[in-house]
């Protein structure tokens, strides 16, 4: 097979830099969109990567990096679960159109966008499939304008015919994260985190090697257009079981027994997040209702249809995972 030219957006970041690893290593020609290309690139130096900068606010730069490309790997995001809900859209939504414009054309194979499991909406879930709908109003802008840009791929593909995928990976651990992961650490360091509720409902956590593998069938399967996927490590994984994994892999102290009953901690979030935000808080409260899905909603989402459509089987279970993330940043 030829060489093919594929654009990958947030290159630099966790999952980004493994997608431009994976797709140099099938013999592919990788464009890499980052922010700032006179910063250290986490690949190997040697991979032939060409480097484009800018980002998803600057349409002509998107339309300069997609020029005559094969395949989009779209990771790019605004990620938090604070600040102004228009910020969020001119990135993830507006940001996003930006780059379908200008990928748009016959050459164009593959298009796969990665949204978020946290689309669906904030209740507990139990094998939730892709069959349920989104809803309309999310709680942060993070979730509202990720649920928005997932509809907006979506419809590009119905109605412009590109052959759209969409990924919908649950909280994703592994090399090179550094935000998420690193937050929980010294949060757990410096004793903030509690168990809302008892601890034992399901994450909906995935490998970032899990999500690369799910992110090349999507560019591979022909089944996949037009399409979206939940996309996890496929295993039960409670809040207690995560969390005490990362306390005890980085020597750091495990949550004390005090556990926050969930019917607390939900009108309590929002009581914190409406007072922070009439105070113009430039950073969330202790508490916000992100983080109570997080620690105390069950989030536990079907990949069935990711099983028998494209294939998927994570190699990777939780412990290995973890391990290798572990280890990836005591190295460090």
């Amino acid at each position: 097979m030829a060489s093919r030219i594929v654009l990958v957006t947030g290159a630099t970041g966790c999952v980004g830099s493994h997608v431009v690893e994976a797709l140099c290593a099938r013999g592919d020609s990788v464009r890499a969109l980052v922010r700032d290309p006179k910063a250290a690139m986490p690949w190997d130096p040697g991979l032939n990567v060409q480097v484009f900068q800018g980002d998803l606010t600057q349409a002509d730069a998107l339309r300069q990096a997609a020029t005559g490309v094969d395949e989009v790997v779209h990771c790019a995001a605004k990620v938090g679960d604070w600040g102004p809900l228009e910020e969020y859209r001119q990135a993830n939504v507006e940001g996003l159109r930006h780059l379908l414009e200008a990928a748009k054309g016959p050459q164009l194979k593959r298009f796969v966008h990665l949204s978020s499991l946290g689309t669906y909406e904030a209740r507990h879930h139990h094998g939730t499939d892709e069959a349920t709908p989104l809803p309309v109003t999310h709680m942060d802008g993070y979730t509202q304008s990720k649920a928005e840009a997932d509809r907006l791929a979506l419809e590009y593909h119905h109605k412009h015919g590109m052959p759209v995928v969409v990924l919908r990976p649950g909280f994703i651990y592994g090399p090179r994260d550094r935000t998420v992961l690193p937050k929980l650490v010294e949060n757990l360091r410096q004793k903030k985190v509690k168990y809302l509720g008892s601890g034992h409902q399901a994450m909906n956590c995935i490998f970032v090697g899990n999500l690369v593998d799910a992110i090349l069938l999507a560019l591979e399967n022909p089944k996949a257009i037009g399409q979206a996927f939940n996309i996890t490590d496929g295993e039960y994984v409670s809040k207690k079981r995560f969390i005490e994994k990362v306390a005890d892999g980085f020597h750091v102290p495990r949550p004390g027994w005090f556990k926050v009953p969930l019917w607390i901690a939900m009108p309590l979030a929002k009581w914190m997040e409406s007072s922070a935000r009439k105070s113009g808080a430039k950073e969330p409260p202790l508490l916000t209702g992100a983080r109570v899905k997080f620690l105390g909603l069950n989030l536990d989402f079907s990949i069935e249809k990711a099983r028998k459509t494209l294939g998927y089987s994570p190699k990777e279970g939780f412990d290995q995972g973890m391990d290798l993330t572990i280890a990836s940043y005591l190295k460090s």
